[in-house]
């Protein structure tokens, strides 16, 4: 096939063809995966393309020779215009590219890819950019990319929450002490109490399967206090060869009666995710009326497999229910058989974690396959319970209990730590309530089953260092 026949059989879609030769043709070394990138064009397309043309080699780089440019080489500009890309300062692009590069990596099983360090800057600004930041509240829905510390970096007058199923990403955030709030959570199971209802904004960046975007943007949705005026942003990708799963996603947000007030294609770019182009959209979603009924009867019913890859992977094969053995429960929390047991009585892993169970149990089986980082948090809701969690080889890792105020919080999961540790200082030292809570951190703020799992591991620490004599409000 010759460079002209594939441009005919892409048409009106034939420009991203050209401007990978314009690049391929302007004297520079390019890899193929920056070639992917700067055209948003997937892996497959640029490979073909690059098949046609004679390339010359260096390493893993490629160009057309010198004597050939003149017969391919096609000036094209950037297809649509970037609304904040004047904006960018290149100082706040190279702190971001040196916060990325020591974040933790990614994780293929939550299908994480890095956003480019400079897209997430111009994501920061096109929020100033298009909505009024100051005394505002941004709900970033999943941050591996880290949105939160470059919104803090360029609007600090925005407070920023991030609710995260990750705790390594939650931690690193911590620890840049940019002003950031952290909540652990596993969206599949329900958003953190203290996020719900607590942002003017939210922003997501999901795994690109239609019930892992239906899920990320509900979850952004029940996030959001500011029901007339809150908006949603998304990123979303796919390849220019697969339109029907594009299309499949729009479905899913059209099913949360969704206005798509704007897409900024091509937005956010990529290191990895070739597949699509190495980019993807920016949706500006706007709730309507009917999309809070449409929440609450769909966001619970939307599937635990929500990734690409990994375990959870929607093409994965649900395993088999375990065998509880010689154990035998009070209680069924999970997903198990329904003729398992039918005289015990069972939860939903969601409710298990949003409220305490009101009667009194001993015994707990908990089933909660691919949901491994949601197992501290399942064993501390039961109280004094036993728990046995069946269905996953990953130790369950509690953090220690070594005095009355750690135990009383630990006991009292489902209250906020702040509440239940003030009590205890004034009952252990007999402090005033003023003087209790100057000694608490802001993080507390939470309930323990909220709590990123460096708080948790670290809460008695925190609480011994609370009940010094010098002890102040020294952590925010």
């Amino acid at each position: 096939m010759s460079i002209d026949e594939l441009y005919a059989r892409a048409g009106v879609d034939g420009r991203r063809l050209r401007k990978a030769v314009s690049l391929l043709s302007d004297g520079r070394w390019w890899t193929l995966a920056d070639v992917v990138r700067e055209t948003a064009t997937s892996r497959r397309t640029i490979e073909a393309l690059m098949r046609v043309l004679p390339l010359e080699h260096r390493d893993q780089h490629v160009r057309i020779p010198t004597e050939q440019v003149k017969l391919y080489n096609i000036s094209i500009s950037s297809s649509i215009s970037d609304p904040v890309s004047h904006l960018v300062d290149e100082s706040v692009v190279e702190r971001m590219a040196g916060l990325i590069a020591k974040a933790p990596r990614g994780r293929s099983a939550l299908d994480h890819v890095s956003a480019t360090p400079e897209t997430v800057v111009r994501r920061a600004l096109l929020l100033g950019a298009r909505f009024w930041l100051p005394g505002s509240r941004l709900l970033c829905v999943g941050d591996h990319d880290l949105t939160s510390l470059a919104v803090r970096l360029i609007h600090p007058e925005a407070e920023v929450m991030v609710v995260d199923i990750d705790d390594r990403i939650l931690a690193y955030i911590d620890e840049q002490n940019l002003g950031v709030t952290t909540r652990w959570a596993d969206l599949r199971l329900g958003l953190p109490p203290s996020a719900r209802g607590w942002g003017d904004l939210a922003i997501t960046d999901p795994p690109y399967t239609p019930d892992g975007v239906g899920l990320f943007v509900a979850r952004g949705l029940e996030g959001l206090r500011d029901r007339d005026e809150g908006r949603v942003l998304l990123a979303y990708g796919a390849s220019e060869r697969t339109p029907m799963l594009a299309l499949k996603v729009q479905h899913a947000l059209a099913d949360l009666q969704l206005l798509n007030e704007a897409i900024y294609p091509d937005f956010n770019r990529y290191d990895g995710a070739e597949a699509i182009g190495s980019a993807a959209d920016l949706y500006v979603l706007r709730p309507t009326t009917k999309s809070w009924p449409a929440v609450a009867s769909r966001v619970d019913r939307l599937a635990t497999a929500i990734y690409t890859q990994g375990p959870q992977a929607v093409e994965s094969a649900k395993a088999a229910p375990p065998d509880l053995g010689d154990y035998a429960p009070d209680l069924l929390v999970g997903d198990w058989p329904r003729d398992l047991l039918p005289g015990v009585p069972r939860v939903r892993l969601s409710t298990w974690l949003a409220k305490p169970y009101a009667a009194q149990v001993s015994r707990v089986a908990v089933h909660a396959p691919g949901l491994d980082a949601a197992l501290p948090r399942l064993v501390l809701a039961a109280r004094d319970a036993e728990v046995r969690v069946f269905g996953t080889t990953s130790p369950v890792r509690l953090p220690p209990a070594p005095d009355a105020i750690t135990s009383r919080i630990l006991a009292n999961s489902h209250g906020k730590v702040a509440n239940t540790w003030r009590e205890g200082l004034v009952a252990e030292l007999g402090l005033t309530k003023n003087q209790a809570r100057a000694r608490i951190p802001a993080w507390a703020g939470a309930t323990a089953l909220e709590l990123p799992l460096h708080r948790l591991t670290g809460l008695a620490e925190a609480v011994a260092a609370s009940q010094r004599e010098d002890a102040g409000l020294d952590e925010a």
